[in-house]
């Protein structure tokens, strides 16, 4: 207990005489499967302050940024793996899948990073943390390999891709 209060308050003494701490979005990569699921591998900077949240349980990116995902898809998404660098999700249900003469039309949502501003701005922690959410570099992939890339964009739209 007394370990546990003094790493807290440490914590806190390092938190008021260090600058802000920094989260920086860096790649974002969505591999869409021929079932209309995909594996979104997320990869992310986070300041030595972070990282010292995260060893200590007290931040977890990956739940905030299940959450994020959940409440803009709007399906449960699974957490495959975390880092204290990236994280990886399994969504179910991304991509709407349709049948046509010529082939599978592949749909994905659109996504938008501003949201994940306004999420971290309810936080007690908010004015302590600078954050870029615009990921770098996205990909987008689809089964046959075919490939939408977008950098530093703060928002993806939604994407449309038939497969022969």
């Amino acid at each position: 207990m007394k370990r546990e209060i003094m790493v807290a308050s440490l914590l806190v003494l390092t938190l008021i005489v260090a600058p802000a701490g920094a989260f920086s979005a860096d790649n974002l990569l969505i591999t869409v499967d021929d079932d209309g699921s995909a594996n979104i591998t997320f990869e992310y900077t986070i300041s030595w302050i972070e990282r010292i949240a995260v060893f200590f349980k007290i931040a977890e990116p990956e739940q905030e940024l299940k959450s994020a995902l959940e409440e803009t898809l709007g399906v449960p998404v699974t957490v495959t793996s975390a880092e204290s660098d990236n994280a990886s999700f399994l969504v179910q249900i991304f991509a709407k899948v349709r049948s046509t003469d010529e082939g599978s039309v592949y749909t994905t949502p659109g996504l938008d990073f501003t949201r994940a501003q306004e999420m971290l701005d309810s936080y007690w922690f908010a004015p302590l943390v600078e954050a870029d959410f615009s990921p770098d570099l996205t990909v987008v992939r689809f089964p046959d390999g075919y490939e939408e890339t977008f950098a530093n964009q703060s928002a993806i739209p939604a994407l449309s891709h038939a497969l022969a």
